[in-house]
Formats: C-alpha cells, structure tokens, sequence
C-alpha cells in the first residue's frame, strides 16, 4: 500500500517509493501550484492514466541530461544549421502542452497528460516556473518541449515533433541556453532510448536529490523566459 495524500498532507520520504512500480511513491492530493513546487523541489513528479487519482513518483535510477552534455550528431547539427526553422521560447506554451497531449506515441493508448494536467501546468506557467521550447517553421509550430525550472533545475515533461528532427532541435537549443544560465542538470525522469541517444543517463536516485538540493536556491528565479533569447544560429553546447 501507498501512502494517501490529503490536502495538508506532506509528502513521504523518498526513500518510502516502491521499487515495482518503479518509484511509485504516493497517491492522491492535488495539482495545485503549491503541491507540484514542493513535489519538484524533492525529486518528485505526478504521473496518472485518465480515470485514475494522481499518483505521484520518484523513481531509482533517475535519467538525467548534463545541458552542456548533449550529443550533437552530424545528422542533428547540419539539420540544427537550417534556417528555415526558429526557435522560440515561452510564446505558445498552451499550444505546446496541447500538441504534447494530442501526439500520438509508440506503445501508448492515450495521453497521460489530462485537461486537469494541461491546466495546472498552464497555472505554473503563468507564475513563471513552468516553460515551453517551440521549433516553428513557416509560421507553424511543428515542435517542442515543457518543463518546470526551480533554480538551476529544468524538469522536463514531454515532447513533441510534428516534423523530422523538430523535438530534438528544442532540446539542443534548450541545453545551450540552460548551459548559458548556468544551469546544472535536466531531469529526464524515466530511461529512454531516444533520451539516451541524445546523451542523458540514468544516476542514483540519492545523486539526483544531491544536485537538486545543491541546485534549487540558486538562479534568477520564476519568471517568463525572453521569447527571442535564442538566435538563429546554432552553435555546439561544448
């Protein structure tokens, strides 16, 4: 059994998350602004099926992407030079959550990120901690990225790509302007293969809280990132 989260309940040490599932760690509480900062600000995340309550994670290992580690392959860089894309950041976040939900993905029945999720996001976003990455090309956003920033930690969220390589150019151009702000680690969550091929790899869950807790104070704080702090040309991480 897991532990029931009521409105003033706090979260249960990590330590407590079960290892099959793997990290499940709670159920219950809400989606509140409050109770999703306290949740990132200790390694945890909501994760939950439609017609499920929120069940809340902290999964051991943890897959993590330095910002200035990401590989760059030829394929990616030559595509990253192509100035018929642009990228953007914090112009069109309830478009991006939006298309993350509706993209279909291999594997998947459904979306795990419900209305009740796409709102309470939007509400993090509106108080500045929440941030989307946006590819457009010809005027159409054809893809992007969201995550939470709390001081110089990104959690990313999901993706989407509604054109070749469209994901992975908000991601590369992500870690370069994290990197520029000095920021120390993005958390990935769950092992990928398609995040492993970019370079992110799995760590000790007690690391991962390690560099959080070092990570979280710093920085400049909530607020909308400049919509054209990327320029168009790309330039390697490292």
């Amino acid at each position: 059994m897991i532990p029931w989260l009521y409105a003033d309940t706090p979260f249960p040490p990590v330590s407590k998350a079960l290892q099959e599932p793997n990290g499940l760690l709670a159920g219950g509480g809400d989606l509140s602004p409050q109770r999703l900062l306290a949740a990132y600000r200790r390694g945890i995340f909501p994760w939950y099926s439609p017609g499920e309550p929120i069940l809340w994670w902290s999964p051991d290992p943890r897959m993590v992407l330095i910002p200035d580690k990401i590989r760059i392959t030829r394929s990616l860089e030559k595509t990253l030079r192509n100035t018929e894309y642009s990228v953007k950041l914090d112009t069109a976040f309830a478009q991006v959550i939006a298309a993350c939900a509706a993209t279909p993905r291999p594997g998947q029945d459904g979306t795990w990120i419900t209305a009740e999720m796409q709102q309470a996001y939007i509400r993090l976003h509106a108080l500045g901690y929440a941030h989307s990455v946006e590819t457009w090309h010809d005027g159409r956003l054809v893809g992007g990225l969201y995550g939470v920033a709390i001081g110089r930690v990104f959690c990313g969220e999901s993706m989407f790509s509604h054109a070749t390589n469209a994901s992975k150019i908000a991601l590369a151009h992500l870690c370069r302007f994290l990197a520029g702000r000095e920021f120390g680690i993005i958390d990935c969550q769950m092992e990928t293969a398609h995040l492993t091929s970019l370079g992110a790899c799995p760590i000790p869950r007690d690391d991962y809280l390690a560099r959080v807790a070092a990570l979280v104070d710093h920085g400049d704080g909530p607020g909308r990132w400049p919509a054209d702090a990327i320029d168009g040309e790309f330039r390697k991480v490292s």
